[in-house]
Parts: C-alpha cells; sequence; structure tokens
C-alpha cells in the first residue's frame, strides 16, 4: 500500500474513531472565541466569550486556593490555551492558571489565587459585537476601605482582615473631584475611524485633568478607573459617594452615525425627560454600558436605590446645572460647542443624590478632525485645563458648604 493509501486509511480511522466516542463530539460542540483578563486594583475580572451558550460550573478549592472553571462540551482551543500567558505579573487576586481536558466533555480551568475571594458569576446575551459571554468577577473576602486609599495615594487599595486603625479627620476643607474615565475593559465605547477607542482617549484625558487637580493645594482628584477594565455604571457612583466627592465628572467621546458631527457638549441628569431627542438617544446609549461592558443585573443595588429616594435629589441637580454651565463655558474658548447650552437626560452614572455631577462629551471620535486632536496629548491637556478652570469657577460662585462631613488633610 502506497503512502497516500495509508495516510487515506489513517484519516478515515481516526475519522471512525472520532464517530463512535460520544466523548469526542462533545467537546468540540461549543468553540471559545476569546478569554479576556481585566486586572483592576479592587476586582479582576475573567471572561470566556464563545459561540453558542455554554454550560458551566464554578467552584473554590482550598490548600491553596483555586477557584475552578468546569465548561461543558468545550474543546480546549487556541484561546484557552494562551491563558497562562494573559494573566498580569501584578494581578492582585490570580497568581496562575491552568487549562486541561478534565474528563470526557469537560474543560476544566484553575485559576490560582493569591488570597481569599468572593466570585461572582453570570452569563452574558450577545450583544454588539461579543457572542455569549461567561462572566467571573474575582473580589476580596474583605473589601478595601476607599478613604485609606485615598490617604495612602496608592493605586492599589489596601486589603485586610482587620479592621481599618482610626484615621485623624478635620472638618472639610479640601475639595474632592471624582473623576471618571467612561466605559473601560469590556465596553471599549466610540471607536473612532483610525481605530481610536473612547475608553483609551478618556482615561488619558481623566488622568490629566487628576494631575491639574492636586496640584491645588485646596483639592484632590480620585480616579474612579485608573486602568483598563470595567466598572459598572452604579458601582461609579458609589465609589464617588464612598470617598465622600464633592463633585463627579464623568469624561467621554462623543459619537454619530455621520462624520460631520463635531463639538463638545456637557450633560447633567434630568428626572423629567430628555432636553432633546438627541441628548434621549446619548443618554441611552451611555447607560448601554452595563450590557456592553457586563454588569451583573441579579445583584441589587439596595443601596443605590435606597438614596435614589433622597429629596436632595433637585438641589444636587440644580448644582449641577450650575457646574455644566461652568464647564461648559471653559470648553467654548477651546473647542467648538455642539451646543450652545447644557442639556439633561436620564444618565446612571449621573445619579448621585448628593454629589453635583456632570457629563462632558470632549469631542466627536467618529469626526475625523476631532479624533485626530483627541488622539493627541495637547488638546487633552487643554480639555483637562478646561475642566478645571469650569470647577474652580463654580466653586468660586458657589463656596462649598461646611456640611458638618469629615475629609482628609
Amino acid at each position: 500500500m502506497d503512502t497516500a493509501s495509508l495516510r487515506a486509511l489513517f484519516t478515515f480511522v481516526i475519522l471512525a474513531c472520532t464517530a463512535l466516542w460520544p466523548g469526542a463530539r462533545a467537546i468540540a460542540d461549543t468553540s471559545v472565541a476569546a478569554v479576556r483578563v481585566w486586572p483592576a486594583p479592587d476586582y479582576t475580572r475573567f471572561t470566556i466569550e464563545t459561540h453558542a451558550k455554554i454550560d458551566f460550573t464554578v467552584f473554590a478549592l482550598e490548600k491553596p486556593d483555586r477557584l475552578v472553571i468546569d465548561l461543558q462540551k468545550t474543546a480546549i482551543g487556541k484561546e484557552l490555551r494562551q491563558l497562562p500567558s494573559k494573566l498580569a505579573t501584578d494581578d492582585a487576586f490570580v497568581s496562575a492558571a491552568r487549562v486541561g481536558q478534565f474528563k470526557p466533555g469537560v474543560t476544566r480551568v484553575v485559576l490560582e489565587l493569591k488570597r481569599k475571594v468572593k466570585p461572582s458569576v453570570f452569563t452574558l446575551k450577545p450583544i454588539g459585537d461579543y457572542g455569549h459571554r461567561l462572566v467571573v468577577d474575582i473580589y476580596p473576602t474583605v473589601p478595601a476601605d476607599p478613604i485609606l486609599s485615598l490617604l495612602n495615594g496608592s493605586k492599589a487599595p489596601r486589603q485586610s482582615a482587620t479592621p481599618a486603625p482610626a484615621v485623624e479627620l478635620v472638618p472639610k476643607e479640601i475639595v474632592i473631584v471624582a473623576i471618571d474615565a467612561g466605559h473601560g475593559g469590556e465596553d471599549p465605547g466610540a471607536t473612532g475611524r483610525r481605530g481610536t477607542y473612547e475608553k483609551d482617549v478618556t482615561l488619558a484625558i481623566a488622568r490629566e485633568l487628576k494631575k491639574l487637580v492636586d496640584k491645588d493645594p485646596k483639592m484632590r482628584g480620585v480616579l474612579i478607573r485608573d486602568g483598563d477594565y470595567f466598572i459598572p455604571l452604579g458601582k461609579r457612583v458609589e465609589k464617588a459617594r464612598a470617598v465622600r466627592a464633592d463633585l463627579f465628572v464623568s469624561i467621554h467621546a462623543d459619537a454619530f452615525i455621520k462624520p460631520h458631527a463635531r463639538g463638545s457638549s456637557v450633560f447633567a441628569l434630568s428626572e423629567r425627560g430628555a432636553t432633546s431627542a438627541a441628548a434621549r438617544w446619548l443618554a441611552a446609549k451611555e447607560n448601554e454600558a452595563d450590557l456592553i461592558g457586563g454588569a451583573n443585573i441579579d445583584v441589587a443595588d439596595i443601596t443605590l436605590k435606597q438614596v435614589l429616594l433622597d429629596l436632595s435629589q433637585t438641589a444636587t441637580i440644580n448644582e449641577s446645572l450650575k457646574l455644566a454651565n461652568s464647564v461648559l463655558d471653559e470648553l467654548g474658548e477651546i473647542n467648538k460647542l455642539h451646543k450652545q447650552h447644557v442639556e439633561q437626560a436620564g444618565f446612571a452614572v449621573l445619579k448621585a443624590p448628593d454629589i453635583p455631577s456632570i457629563l462632558v462629551e470632549t469631542a466627536f471620535l467618529t469626526n475625523p478632525q476631532e479624533e485626530r486632536k483627541l488622539r493627541g496629548k495637547k488638546y487633552q491637556r487643554k480639555v483637562a485645563r478646561a475642566m478645571l478652570n469650569g470647577i474652580k469657577q463654580y466653586f468660586a460662585d458657589n463656596p462649598p458648604l461646611v456640611r458638618g462631613e469629615l475629609a482628609l488633610k
């Protein structure tokens, strides 16, 4: 028998055996499209994207601490094999990963942990460019103290199993500005023609604004997101409240279906409907971030729901409008304004009941000329400077009230 005949016979045997072995067929039922790891200071997100809905089980093992993910009827392809190389060396929670065939029809992923964790596991339906996703968010069993993290001036939160020591606090004299870089991680936001991601632009501008804020001895900036990871909209509000922020500024880069749209905009919250159809459309688009980025909708945000009933919301919106007008005036000095007035809509990220909050659309990423500007450090600094000037003008006209709260030295 010649070589070609032997090769044909060998192929036939392999295919026949595969057809007769149920486990082999089962393993190939679902293919993995992508595996992504997003380390953040206070949690690590592990995402498995598949072409079809996946069955799975997740459980923890001790001594040593491990998190095990069993994937039913899933093939070990290129994406799963590359998982160990995707882990960051400075990941606060995961030290290593292993992938292997546990038994016929079951692929096992083992995440080796650096500490005790409390995982949050959920699935997401296909949306946008994503297929089915299995999301495992790995949180510490003892959350970090946000005030201590701010005191320490470190990006990595302090983790401790013991109560935090008493911190010397003084009457509130320092203005704390919560700076929220929109999107992040699984949620890239808008994409420009040159491939610029909104999440990268917003983070760059947020960091520039923090630098400028921190130069003022009477102010301190707190970055809600300081890396490429996703934070649900409600959690962004919670983070701002946790550090007792006086202001909340959410930074974005606008998008539209037509490339000629341009200009900067500033938005505040509305409880009574949007001020225009465009504002309503934009709010709906921005509020989709939880669907795209992946928020666990099964976790009830009781705290936020309760505080949203606070009667101070109306007063806070009035202060937000004052802040928004001050920032809009300054942005008009460095860029064309998309609208000459502040608009309002139901942005979920602006719903802190006790913190004046605004959303700044710095420019249109879908406009080629404005995308070019947004990519440059020069314009990023100009935008940050304009926002800071607007913030300072707001406080000059509306001195912060001493509400009997405590703040950092």
